[in-house]
C-alpha cells in the first residue's frame, strides 16, 4: 500500500522553523501498528493520521509519537488542517471537526492562520518531590501539576532559555513530561519550553497542549485571558492563546516542507 504523506513546520510561517509533524490523508483505513510505525519511520515528535467520516466537515484524527499514541497534539493538528486546506479536504472559512481521544476539537481558517479550539487544561499548584525549589540549576518560582506532566515557572526569560536538562532525571521523576516557563521580557507575553523523555521527545520544538495548561497556570497565577506565547526551543514558534471559560483558542500558521509516498 502507497499512502501519501507531508511534512508540515506548525506554528510557523517559514520552513525549518516552528514543529515538523507528520500528515497522512488516509482514503483507507490503517491499522493502529501501522500508524506506529510509520510514527517511528518518520522519527518526528508527532505524525497524525486523518480519515473521512460519513459526516461532511467530520474526520477522525489520532497522533503518534515514535513510541506511542497521545491523546492530544495541538502542532499535529494544525499541521493537519492546514495541509487539509491545501488538498481540498476542507473549505476556507468552514469549520473542520475532528473527533480524538481529547473529544471533540474545532479548527476554522482566518486568513494565513488556523484558529484552533482546544480543551482548557486544569493545573494544580504543588510542590514537586524531588525538584522542590531548583531545576537543573535555576530557581523554581512556582510549580504546578496537571494530568501526566509538571510546569515549573523559572525567575526569567533567560533562564528559560539557557536550561540544560538532564532527560533521565526528568525521566525518572514524571509520568510524560516537565514544561518550563516565565514571563516574557520583550514581545511575548511568557515564553516555555517542554521536554518529553517519556513519551519519545526529548525536547518538543513548539507544543500546543502545553499552552492549554498554560493558559490556565497563568490565568490562575496572573489573571491573564490573552497571551501571545513563544516556544524558545532551537526552532523556536510563536502562538495566540485565548481563555474562552472550559476552552483555549490556539491561532497559528503553518508552511509544507516536503512531500512523498510511505510503503506499508
Amino acid at each position: 500500500m502507497k499512502i501519501p504523506i507531508t511534512v508540515i513546520d506548525a506554528f510557523t510561517d517559514r520552513p525549518f522553523a516552528g514543529n515538523p509533524a507528520g500528515v497522512c490523508l488516509l482514503e483507507n483505513p490503517i491499522s493502529s501498528d501501522q500508524m506506529q510505525s510509520i510514527a517511528m519511520e518518520m522519527n518526528l515528535s508527532e505524525t497524525a493520521f486523518v480519515q473521512k467520516t460519513s459526516m461532511p466537515g467530520f474526520f477522525s484524527l489520532r497522533w503518534f509519537t515514535p513510541t506511542l499514541e497521545i491523546d492530544l497534539c495541538g502542532h499535529a493538528t494544525l499541521a493537519s488542517s492546514f495541509w487539509m486546506l491545501q488538498m481540498g479536504w476542507a473549505q476556507a472559512g468552514e469549520t473542520i471537526h475532528f473527533a480524538t481521544k481529547s473529544g471533540e476539537l474545532r479548527v476554522k481558517s482566518e486568513g494565513e492562520w488556523l484558529n484552533m479550539d482546544f480543551p482548557l487544561i486544569p493545573t494544580f499548584t504543588d510542590i514537586h518531590p524531588y525538584f522542590s525549589t531548583e531545576l537543573f540549576g535555576h530557581a523554581i518560582l512556582h510549580a504546578a501539576q496537571l494530568k501526566k506532566n509538571w510546569i515549573f515557572e523559572l525567575e526569567s526569560e533567560k533562564a528559560v532559555r539557557e536550561l540544560i536538562p538532564d532527560f533521565s532525571e526528568i525521566a525518572k521523576n514524571s509520568e510524560e513530561g516537565f514544561i518550563i516557563t516565565a514571563r516574557g521580557d520583550g514581545e511575548y507575553d511568557i515564553v516555555s519550553r517542554f521536554f518529553g523523555p517519556n513519551v519519545g521527545v526529548p525536547e518538543d520544538p513548539v507544543t500546543g497542549f502545553a499552552h492549554c495548561a498554560l493558559m490556565d497556570y497563568w490565568n490562575q497565577k496572573a489573571g491573564l485571558t490573552q497571551i501571545k506565547a513563544f516556544q524558545a526551543s532551537k526552532r523556536g514558534g510563536e502562538l495566540f492563546i485565548e481563555k474562552h471559560d472550559d476552552r483555549v483558542a490556539i491561532k497559528g500558521r503553518a508552511v509544507a516542507v516536503l512531500e512523498g509516498i510511505i510503503n506499508v
